[in-house]
């Protein structure tokens, strides 16, 4: 890699010359900025209906913890199938789940909205890794931490946009006004991604895929064979499981929203003023995970060195950013520290999810990411369900906040000692693609 910073150039750039990313990129938006839209309407559903911080909690520990024992099915089905055609099947699928929400109509059908999240994670866990393994098909050598910020800045523009919006479109038009524009995004977005066309090498030498298949373990297993050959590929793979430890923000902001910094503002009920609240929090969340990359892979450029090294100021920046949380006194300071949590968790996304490309062979590419999805989705998930469960036996959202400052020094650690892995001789590696 070359020590040239990251330039705004270079990502228009990019989308002008490069048609087949920039309709992955169109496909993300549209996607994407419904799914921010609906999370609000859902968390503000299940406070509503139950009253209880573990409902929350248990909403999303449904739509992640799912990958952790999908990964393996997923992770096959996107080494042996095409993954376009898999973008846009489960891109389909989401528009039905999504629409079904609008049936959600009491107390007496959480549990059809719970069972929903879950299929809708399903298809998430068939989506992502096929988008992220794609990405080094269409771009060059030089174009992929480019291609990667950008797919982070939208992501987290989105987020931003979309959970604001959310809020706005769910006070001002209702709920089933949010359900219907997000199953309508899906459904533009498998449109897009149809126009797609790009080579799939993993696909050339390999038969079709049969049903048995995805209960043969022998896929699984190469692809462990080949993580265990690189402990630096193994290091690397782990790192999302670390920066989810920082998952008791999807309890710490909604709690925050509806029941320390409600909106307040004449004309406007708590319920309102709380869902405002909360999508304040959940769009700076966006907006620090915007400008993390930006900063992030201008001062890194394409050096990998670099990567690494921001990978551990990403962990040291949301630790900080989560200990200035606890002590915010008021919506707006509380909003200011969001964004600087955030901002370090955006660039350890990036940054791992570009040295994970790089290092990893196009044939395992599905395996290895599914793999990394499931360990991070696990971390996810056992840290937000137990934020809810402690919240709702008496823990305050602040002090929630504290301990997961400290704790998220673990991995922080973690990741300093597995620097010193780059500093011997490298291994040659014996699976590699030409």
């Amino acid at each position: 890699m070359t020590a040239n910073p990251v330039s705004l150039s270079a990502y228009g750039l990019l989308l002008r010359t490069n048609r087949n990313f920039r309709l992955l990129w169109l496909a993300q938006i549209v996607s994407e900025l419904g799914d921010w839209l609906y999370s609000v309407a859902v968390y503000s559903l299940l406070f509503e209906y139950t009253g209880s911080a573990k409902s929350v909690a248990t909403a999303f520990v449904l739509q992640v913890l799912p990958q952790f024992f999908i990964a393996p099915a997923a992770g096959v089905i996107n080494d042996r199938l095409s993954r376009k055609k898999v973008m846009i099947f489960a891109d389909c699928f989401r528009a039905v789940i999504v629409l079904g929400m609008l049936l959600v109509r009491g107390p007496e059908m959480i549990w059809f909205l719970y069972i929903l999240l879950l299929l809708e994670t399903c298809m998430w866990a068939l989506f992502e890794p096929g988008r992220n393994a794609v990405i080094p098909n269409i771009t060059t050598g030089k174009e992929v931490i480019v291609a990667n910020t950008l797919s982070s800045m939208t992501w987290s523009f989105n987020l931003a946009i979309g959970a604001a919006l959310g809020g706005a479109i769910a006070v001002l038009f209702g709920r089933t006004a949010v359900f219907l524009v997000n199953g309508l995004t899906f459904v533009v977005s498998a449109l897009v991604l149809r126009r797609m066309e790009f080579s799939e090498p993993h696909l050339a030498t390999l038969p079709p895929l049969r049903m048995r298949d995805l209960a043969d373990f022998t896929p699984i297993l190469d692809g462990i064979r080949y993580v265990k050959h690189d402990a630096r590929l193994l290091a690397t793979m782990f790192v999302k499981c670390g920066l989810g430890l920082m998952g008791s923000h999807w309890v710490i902001l909604p709690v925050l929203g509806e029941r320390i910094f409600p909106v307040r503002m004449e004309g406007l009920d708590p319920q309102r003023g709380g869902m405002l609240g909360m999508s304040l929090l959940m769009a700076s969340r966006g907006v620090g995970a915007l400008l993390g990359p930006i900063v992030g892979s201008y001062w890194s450029g394409r050096i990998e060195s670099r990567l690494r090294l921001g990978i551990l100021i990403g962990f040291l920046t949301g630790s900080l950013g989560y200990l200035l949380l606890s002590a915010a006194g008021s919506l707006w300071i509380a909003c200011a520290t969001v964004v600087l949590a955030y901002a370090g968790g955006s660039v350890i996304w990036v940054f791992s999810t570009t040295l994970l490309q790089i290092q990893t062979a196009d044939r395992f590419r599905g395996r290895v990411f599914s793999a990394e999805f499931a360990f991070g989705m696990l971390a996810m998930s056992t840290v937000s369900y137990t934020s809810g469960v402690l919240i709702d036996v008496g823990l305050t959202p602040q002090e929630l906040a504290a301990y997961t400052g400290l704790i998220i020094l673990i991995p922080a650690a973690a990741w300093a000692f597995a620097l010193r892995l780059w500093k011997k001789p490298c291994p040659v590696p014996d699976h590699q693609d030409s």
